[in-house]
Parts: C-alpha cells; sequence; structure tokens
C-alpha cells in the first residue's frame, strides 16, 4: 500500500538547519535584548562617570550590530536557500528589515554621534537627536527580533 504524495512536500528541512537557524536568533535576540534593557542601564546606574558608561555601552552596542549582522545574514541567506529569491512571506522581510536598521545605527547614526563625541558635543540638540534615532532604531530591532523568534511560518 502506497502512500499518496502528489502535491505535497512531505520532506522537511533537517533538524539541525532549523535548530541553527533558531540558535542564530536566539543569540542576535537574546543579545539585542541584554544590551539594551539590562547591560546598559545597569551601567549608568552603577557608575558615577556618564561619559564612561556611554562609551562602554556605545562598544556593547557595536559588538551586538556585528553579531546581527552576521546572525541576520546566515538566516537571510538560509531562508533565501530554502525558498528562493522572489520573497513575499513575513520571515523574508523582517530579516530585511532588521538587517537594514542595524547597518543604519551601526554606519549611518553611529559615526555621526562619534563626530559628536570627538567634538566634545555630547550634550545638545543634535547629539540628543541622534541618539533618540538611534534608540528608535535599536528598539525596532528588539521588538520585530521578538516578532520573528515567536513567528512560525505556515509550512
Amino acid at each position: 500500500m502506497s502512500i499518496p504524495t502528489a502535491g505535497k512536500n512531505y520532506f522537511k528541512p533537517p533538524l539541525i538547519q532549523t535548530g541553527g537557524e533558531k540558535i542564530l536568533l536566539t543569540i542576535w535576540i537574546g543579545a539585542l535584548w541584554t544590551i539594551g534593557f539590562l547591560v546598559t542601564p545597569t551601567l549608568f546606574a552603577t557608575l558615577e562617570d556618564r561619559q564612561l558608561a556611554g562609551m562602554l555601552a556605545g562598544k556593547m552596542f557595536t559588538a551586538v550590530s556585528y553579531i546581527g549582522l552576521f546572525c541576520g545574514s546566515v538566516l537571510l541567506l538560509s531562508e533565501l536557500r530554502r525558498s528562493g529569491w522572489f520573497k513575499t512571506n513575513k520571515r523574508f522581510w523582517l530579516l530585511i528589515i532588521m538587517l537594514l536598521l542595524v547597518i543604519a545605527g551601526e554606519f549611518l547614526i553611529q559615526p555621526q554621534m562619534a563626530a559628536l563625541k570627538q567634538a566634545g558635543l555630547t550634550v545638545g540638540a543634535e547629539f540628543d537627536r541622534l541618539h533618540g534615532i538611534a534608540t528608535a532604531l535599536y528598539m525596532l530591532n528588539c521588538l520585530f527580533g521578538l516578532i520573528l523568534l515567536v513567528y512560525d511560518p505556515p509550512d
């Protein structure tokens, strides 16, 4: 007796692939949330030198950006390999948006903030504006990451 398989894909990707994807996503999202909501507030609450706290937080945000670029790129490539180049699913677009947010924050906003810091202008409207934009981008990435973490696309 045979099982009809016409029109159905009974082959699932290997567990190691989906497990690896879950690990990468967990590393990325865990790093975002840990640094953003635990480490940075702790630094500013504990250290008397706010400039030192800001410098340490900035270094950690940069590390999280590179973790995100690596994990996000691998996840995106895995998604493309699994489903092809033309994408319409939410998972693909969330990964694209998250990677773009990381790129904007790390390579557009952060250098401008660093230039202001070099000039000694860490207090003022322009620095506050850039810091607000960076914070909003980071928070969006945290939110989209959480959505990606719980989103389970249909087969």
